[in-house]
């Protein structure tokens, strides 16, 4: 399978795609958390996009297609992959078509995950992340079993800078005049399914497979 998850920010594009890609044995690829990677390890890349993910503004392109062109090369992707975060505009959708045609590939569907903007507000602002393995966590939907601390590692749950409010309010900006447009972009390609992204995540999750079933990807809900 070749999946993409769309979606504005909170609505849970991450926590999703990761279980999507893990109980189907798909490599997930997410420019974010690429990014934080090379931001916490110092790295030249990590440098240069550390000041603009913090201000809520997107990496610019030709850096971001290059990393996911890298990540739909490698062997890990030969089983299927499960994107997001990327694309984020039209350009970068274009650029996508163009690395799987080249592939001899195409997308299979493009699940966008639909909660209100006073929801994703109210998620955003409740989010945290391990300062020492990078989990994340919803205090409201999936809180810590110890306040504070990561269930994996117990190390100390922070504020991400691209989770405080103004820029929070910057990513919604830029999601409307940017990502939006792409709903209508790929349900022009007839691939488009929207999701209530609204309840518990194990809950999300049955609804998107169900997606799955219906669109014959899968043939049942834990097959493979």
């Amino acid at each position: 399978m070749r999946l993409l998850f769309l979606g504005p920010p909170g609505a849970g594009k991450g926590t999703q795609a990761k279980m999507i890609a893990e109980e189907f044995g798909l490599l997930h690829i997410a420019p974010g958390d690429i990014f934080r990677q090379e931001v916490k390890a110092g790295t030249e890349l990590g440098h240069l996009v550390e000041g603009i993910m913090a201000e809520g503004r997107l990496v610019p392109d030709d850096i971001t297609i290059q990393i996911i062109e890298k990540r739909l090369n490698s062997p890990e992707a030969r089983n299927g992959f499960v994107l997001d975060g990327f694309p984020r505009n039209l350009a970068q959708a274009q650029a996508l078509k163009d690395m799987l045609e080249r592939k001899g590939e195409r997308l299979d569907l493009v699940i966008d995950l639909v909660v209100p903007e006073e929801e994703l507000l109210k998620r955003s602002m409740s989010r945290r992340v391990c300062a020492k393995c990078g989990k994340p966590y919803n205090l409201n939907l999936d809180p810590p079993e110890v306040e504070g601390r990561c269930d994996v590692c117990g190390g100390e749950l922070i504020v991400r800078d691209d989770d405080k409010e103004d820029t929070i309010k910057e990513r919604f900006r830029v999601y409307h005049e940017e990502t939006e447009p792409l709903r209508e972009y790929y349900a022009k390609c007839g691939i488009l399914v929207s999701v209530d992204g609204c309840g518990d995540i194990d809950s999300v999750c049955d609804k998107i497979k169900m997606c799955l079933l219906d669109k014959g990807l899968i043939r049942e809900a834990k097959d493979r």
